[in-house]
C-alpha cells in the first residue's frame, strides 16, 4: 500500500548520533513567518463554524475567503495565549520554572474557556502547575486547550523535537494532563519536522505526522486515534468522509469534558487532533483543500484549521503561501494581538531570539559565513515521555467527584467575592 511504502522508505528516526542539519537564517525566518501566518489564516477561515457541527461533518458551502478576515485573528485565544508563554520565556529564560510559567498565565487578562479558564482559576487559588492542570483540580484536563497553544514551541525549536517537548510538558501541565498535553507535543513536533523538509508535499506532510506520533506514548489514546486516521487514509485514500465516519463511530463520544457529557459536543484534544490529521492527509499539501477539509470535520472548527494551516505554512514558507491568504496581513502592521505586546513583526523577532537560544542550548551553533547566517542543528529524534498518563485511569466515578469538587470551589469563590454564581 502507498502509505506503508512511505513509512518504510522515509523513516522519521533517520539520522545518527552527532549528525547535524543546516538551516540558513533566511529559510528559517520564512518558515517561521509561514507558521504564524498559517495559524492566523486557519483560525480566521474556520471561525464562523466553531462548534456549529457536532458529531456530523459540515456539508454546505463554506463562505468565500476574503483577505480582511485575517484581522479577526488578533482576538483569538488560539494565538494570544501562545504569546503569554513567549513573553514568559523572554522574561525568565529557557530554564523557566513551572511556577514562573503559571504566574504569567495567572496574571493574563484575556477571555479564556475550559481547561485554560479552570487552570487560571486554580492558579488564583494558589494551586500551581502541574496540579493546576491535573484532573484532581481541573475537570477539563483532556480538553483541546494546550493543543491549540503549542504551535509556539515547535516554531521556536527548528528541528529540535525534544526541546519543544520539554517546553510542552512544562507549559502544558499548567492546564492539561495526559492526552491534553500529548496533543501539544504532537502538534509542536510536527512544526519542528517541517523545518527539515524541502517544501510542501504529501510525503513531507506524512513525515511530520509520523514525527508527531514518535513524540507521544504509543499506548496513549491520543496515539491510537491518530493511527486510526492513518489506517483510514490507507483504506480510503480519496474519501476523507469515510475516514471521518470511522473516527466518529469509534471516538466521537469519548469526551471527559464536563460539558462533553452532553453529546454530541466534543472538545476533546484527541478527536480534534484527528481532524487536524484528516485535513493534512487529505489536503495533499494544498492549503485551500487542507483548510476546507479540516473545517468541514466540525467540532472545534477554527482551532483545528489553525493548527493544520500553521504546520502547512511552516512547510510552505511565508513567500510561497498563496497571496490571496496573506494579502490582508499588510493592513495589520503595528496592530497588536489582544492583551499582548506583540504585533506580527514583533512576534517574529521575539521567536527568532528564542530559537537562537534553543539551537545553542541543544548543542548546535550559529555560523556566520559571508553569504549569511546559518543554524547548525544537531540531529534530535522525537522521544515520548517516560511515563504514560491517562485521565481515564482514575475512573469515571472519581473524575466526576473531582469535577463536582471543582464546581463547589468555584461557586464558593464567586460567592465570597460577591459575584453571582452562574
Amino acid at each position: 500500500m502507498r502509505l506503508c511504502f512511505l513509512l518504510l522508505s522515509v523513516p522519521v528516526a533517520s539520522g545518527a548520533q552527532g549528525e547535524e542539519r543546516v538551516l540558513d537564517l533566511e529559510t528559517f525566518r520564512d518558515r517561521l513567518q509561514g507558521g504564524w501566518a498559517g495559524q492566523m489564516i486557519g483560525v480566521s477561515y474556520g471561525e464562523p463554524y466553531e462548534f456549529r457541527a457536532q458529531g456530523q461533518p459540515i456539508t454546505e458551502p463554506l463562505r468565500e475567503w476574503k483577505p480582511d478576515y485575517l484581522a479577526g485573528s488578533l482576538q483569538q485565544d488560539d494565538l494570544y495565549v501562545e504569546m503569554t508563554f513567549l513573553r514568559a520565556l523572554e522574561e525568565h529564560g529557557l530554564h523557566i520554572t513551572p511556577e514562573q510559567a503559571g504566574i504569567a498565565f495567572r496574571d493574563s487578562r484575556y477571555p479564556l474557556w475550559h481547561a485554560n479558564d479552570a487552570a487560571r482559576f486554580n492558579l488564583k487559588q494558589g494551586i500551581m502547575p502541574p496540579q493546576s492542570g491535573h484532573p484532581r483540580y481541573n475537570p477539563h484536563a483532556d480538553d483541546i486547550d494546550f493543543q491549540i497553544e503549542s504551535d509556539l514551541f515547535g516554531l521556536i525549536a527548528p528541528g529540535l523535537p525534544r526541546e519543544a517537548a520539554r517546553l510542552c510538558d512544562l507549559f502544558g501541565s499548567i492546564m492539561n494532563y495526559g492526552d491534553g498535553v500529548y496533543g501539544g507535543r504532537f502538534v509542536a513536533t510536527m512544526y519542528t519536522r517541517a523545518y527539515l523538509e524541502d517544501g510542501p508535499t504529501p510525503e513531507a506532510v506524512l513525515r511530520c505526522i509520523e514525527a508527531g506520533l514518535a513524540a507521544i506514548p504509543e499506548a496513549s489514546a491520543y496515539a491510537k486515534v491518530i493511527r486510526d486516521v492513518l489506517r483510514g487514509y490507507e483504506r480510503f485514500p480519496n474519501d476523507w468522509l469515510a475516514t471521518w465516519r470511522v473516527i466518529q463511530e469509534k471516538w466521537g463520544e469519548d469526551d471527559l469534558c464536563p460539558e462533553g457529557y452532553q453529546q454530541p459536543f466534543n472538545i476533546d484534544a484527541k478527536l480534534n487532533g484527528a481532524y487536524i490529521v484528516i485535513g493534512l492527509l487529505y489536503g495533499g499539501a494544498d492549503l485551500a483543500r487542507t483548510l476546507e477539509i479540516t473545517t468541514r470535520c466540525g467540532q472545534d472548527a477554527d482551532c483545528n484549521p489553525s493548527n493544520a494551516a500553521g504546520i502547512l505554512g511552516a512547510l510552505y514558507g511565508y513567500r510561497h503561501i498563496p497571496a490571496m491568504y496573506t494579502s490582508g496581513l499588510a493592513q495589520l502592521k503595528g496592530k497588536k494581538f489582544l492583551y499582548t505586546e506583540y504585533d506580527f513583526d514583533g512576534l517574529i523577532a521575539a521567536c527568532e531570539r528564542m530559537a537562537r537560544r534553543l539551537v545553542v542550548r541543544s548543542g548546535g551553533r550559529i555560523e556566520r559565513p559571508q553569504e549569511g547566517e546559518t543554524f547548525v542543528i544537531p540531529w534530535q529524534p522525537p522521544q515520548p515521555p517516560a511515563q504514560l498518563e491517562q485521565m481515564k485511569a482514575f475512573g469515571l466515578e472519581q473524575l466526576r467527584a473531582w469535577a463536582d469538587d471543582f464546581e463547589r470551589r468555584r461557586r464558593q469563590a464567586l460567592e465570597s467575592s460577591g459575584s453571582n454564581p452562574p
